[in-house]
Formats: structure tokens, sequence, C-alpha cells
């Protein structure tokens, strides 16, 4: 068991009625992963990740955690396994210790004496004995996180951990994910935020439509996708629409940023065209593809399509 994949999902598939929710999902999470699991809203991640924990039965397919089946073996394949799906619950009339210690009931053990440390840990010591009622969203994640630490996980399960978080939020969640990791815990991050992914992870899922469209290394994804051009206008809306004219394949980036794949021939024409209608460029640079882009590239690439149909332009790498 100890050398057993944190994550094995093969096969999983979900219908309600006559609509597939998810269609032959196949993920690997190995140990030390902090893995991505990505797709727009309505891909089926939330639902594929409740048939990894055994939350929901699969209609065909099996998942393993650690080796052991959810369905098969019931709790006990939850050993050392812990995390939210969608958003964490307390109960908001009790404090947040309180919470916590009822958590440490369910789970027995020395759960209980891990409640200062956990605390310490998502920086809330000094709430603890506010009811949860009056937190913010930000609080309660990671009060959520506080709540999964007490089982001492192997893995981490996180579902869109900084959804509703302002930018500071945002920034101690992630400097939370990478600590633990740091400290070994494996981490599979659902998240619709290519710039976290990007930041955080190492291995990564994108999944459209129920079928997993890219599993695999992220600096592979990015790297068998060559470079790209960045570059800063003073007008991103009309550089934009004089691109799309040229046929040129951009797309709109943060701020002032404009993202392209062209050759220099069709970058430099493009220049040129910038210029004759007034609009500066601030900037050109050339670099890898983000994972924004190859992102929408895959996802908006078309109907859904499974893996296997999508094999040539997606280039997936195989799971080992």
């Amino acid at each position: 068991m100890s050398d057993a994949a944190p994550i094995e999902a093969r096969g999983l598939t979900k219908t309600f009625g006559e609509r597939t929710a998810v269609a032959g999902v196949d993920v690997t999470v190995r140990p030390g992963d902090v893995y991505g699991y990505l797709g727009p809203n309505g891909a089926g991640k939330t639902t594929s990740l409740r048939m990894m924990l055994g939350l929901i039965r699969p209609t065909t397919g099996t998942a393993r955690l650690f080796g052991r089946d959810p369905q098969r073996d019931g709790a006990r394949a939850l050993d050392g396994v812990a995390g939210f799906v969608e958003a964490p619950r307390f109960y908001p009339y009790l404090t947040a210790r309180k919470n916590l210690e009822l958590c440490a009931a369910y789970d027995g053990g020395g759960a209980r004496r891990l409640i200062d440390e956990v605390l310490e840990t998502v920086d809330l010591t000094d709430r603890a004995r506010d009811k949860v009622g009056g937190y913010s969203h930000g609080m309660k994640q990671r009060l959520g996180i506080a709540g999964a630490l007490l089982r001492s996980p192997r893995l981490l399960i996180l579902d869109e951990p900084t959804t509703g978080l302002d930018p500071a939020g945002m920034r101690d969640m992630r400097d939370l994910v990478r600590r633990l990791a740091g400290e070994g815990i494996t981490v599979l991050l659902s998240s619709h935020l290519m710039a976290e992914v990007e930041e955080l992870c190492n291995r990564v899922s994108i999944i459209r439509g129920g079928y997993i469209l890219y599993e695999g290394g992220l600096d592979d994804l990015l790297a068998r996708h060559g470079q790209t051009r960045r570059i800063r206008v003073a007008d991103p809306v009309a550089a934009h629409a004089l691109g799309q004219r040229m046929g040129l394949e951009l797309r709109r980036g943060e701020g002032d940023e404009l993202e392209l794949e062209a050759d220099d021939k069709a970058v430099q024409a493009f220049t040129v065209e910038l210029g004759r209608a007034g609009i500066g460029i601030r900037e050109l640079t050339t670099g890898r593809a983000s994972l924004e882009h190859l992102f929408f590239e895959l996802t908006e690439s078309g109907p859904d399509q499974p893996e296997g149909e999508r094999a040539e332009s997606a280039e997936p790498v195989a799971a080992a």
C-alpha cells in the first residue's frame, strides 16, 4: 500500500439519466505531486472528484486511494486522505475551536492534540474562539484546511480553495499550499485559475465535457506547444481586432497584453500595421506559451471529444 499512487482512477464514468457528466476519466496522482485538475464550469471536475473519494458511485470505472477502492473498502480507503469538495461546511453558531473539536472527535485517536498546531498553520489562532458565522470566506477556507490537517493526511484534496478570495487571501492560500507540499503532503488542486496552477503544480489534467483532454507534466505541456509572443500595446481592443482581420491567432491577456503564436514574418507585419493604425507598442517579448493560452486552445478548439480522438491535436502525455 505504501507504494500505491495516492489517486488512481481508470475509466470513471457517471451518467444521470441520458446525460453523461463524466466519460472515461483516467487520472494518476503520484506521491509528492501538486496536481492541478482543470476544467471550465460544468466540465465534470466535481463529479469525478466525488467518485474518486467514494462520495458517489461511478456508473462504470474504478478509483483507488493508496490502492484502496472506496466503493469496496468504505471509510478505510480514506485513511491518509483529507480535504474538501466544493466548500467546507461548519456549524456557524460554534467557535472555530469547537468545530475542530467535533472534527477531531469523529476521527478519534490523537487528532484533538493537533488543534492548536493546525490553527497556527492556517493563521487562525487569534480567532479560534470566534463563532464561525462571523468569519470571512477566506477564513472559512483556511478553517477547512485546518480541519483536513487534523487527519495528518498524506493526500490533501482542495476544490477551488481560492475562489471568492481577495488578492491578499489568494496569496496567503497559495503560500499555505506551497508550504504543505514542501512538508511532503501530496496535493490535488482543482481550480479554474490558470496562473495559480502554473505557479503551484507540477502535473495537470484538463477536463472538458466529462473527457480528459490532457494528463501529464505541466512542463511537458508547455514545452510541446513551443514559443509564443507577448505584446503590450496602448489599445489592446483595437490591436486585437486588427490582428484578427490579419488572420493571426491571438488572445487577450491581462491588462494591455496580447498573446499570439506566429512566425517572425507575421509578427513583423503585425507591428507595422499597428504603427500605421497609430497603436503604440510598449513591449514585445518571446517566451513559452502560458497555461491559460493552452487551456483555452484545448477547451475551445471544437466539440467535446474523448481523449483518443483529440490525441493528435492535444498531444496528451500518458500517465505513468
